[in-house]
């Protein structure tokens, strides 16, 4: 996509799933394959990283590396800071094994997945796999001259996940690589709750939570302009 003489380029993935440990190198794997093997044939740019403005959505599936008995306890003090300590998303950024140069917002919310359906409590049932919680849904970015405005998770329930959605203020180039800012634009990201089975009525729901997050942030930056 390009605004003005600015690209951009969305980037929505579902990558391997699973909580062993050394699951996150075929996460990791996943990511590089995308990074090296999209080609946008007959197009400028071609690649992924060749845009000015990246955003990256999807269930990552990057886990915490805890135990289930010390996630949930400190899901009980709802203490994000030390659980995102844990994450792993986190832990390959900084080690330069995925992610390398891509940002991500303050995360103020609890894990998004696993939950039950229909419900706010998280799927640990008797006799069958425990699955602990983790900040499975992100949202992360690359390009100069974005602002995140928000960064939230929506509660819509029909799925094991919760939605996550972002707002972005962006400086869109009037000339191709100046570096004269022509225009700032706002961009939202949304990466919905995933489950196949989902009804319409479910969609609508969505839909409205959206909205609503929409119009409520734009509320407030009209009255910071003021």
């Amino acid at each position: 996509m390009t605004v003005q003489r600015t690209t951009f380029c969305f980037v929505c993935t579902h990558l391997a799933s699973g909580e062993r440990d050394g699951d996150e190198v075929r996460r990791n794997s996943d990511v590089a394959e995308i990074t090296k093997r999209t080609r946008f044939t007959g197009c400028s740019p071609e690649t992924i990283l060749e845009h000015d403005k990246i955003i990256w959505l999807g269930d990552l599936n990057y886990r915490l590396a805890a135990t289930f008995g010390d996630t949930h306890e400190l899901l009980q003090k709802k203490d994000w800071q030390s659980l995102l300590g844990k994450d792993q998303l986190r832990i390959e950024q900084r080690a330069g094994r995925a992610f390398a140069g891509w940002e991500e917002g303050q995360i103020r919310f609890p894990p998004t997945y696993k939950y039950l359906a229909n419900s706010d409590v998280y799927a640990v049932k008797p006799g069958k796999p425990r699955r602990t919680p983790a900040w499975c849904d992100r949202i992360l970015w690359r390009g100069k001259g974005m602002k995140q405005m928000w960064y939230v998770r929506g509660e819509s329930q029909f799925s094991d996940h919760r939605p996550v959605y972002s707002l972005f203020s962006v400086q869109v180039d009037d000339e191709a690589r100046s570096g004269d800012v022509g225009t700032t634009a706002t961009v939202t990201a949304t990466k919905s709750s995933s489950n196949s089975s989902s009804s319409s009525s479910s969609w609508g729901r969505v839909q409205a939570e959206e909205l609503l997050l929409f119009t409520g942030t734009q509320g407030r930056l009209q009255a910071a302009r003021y």
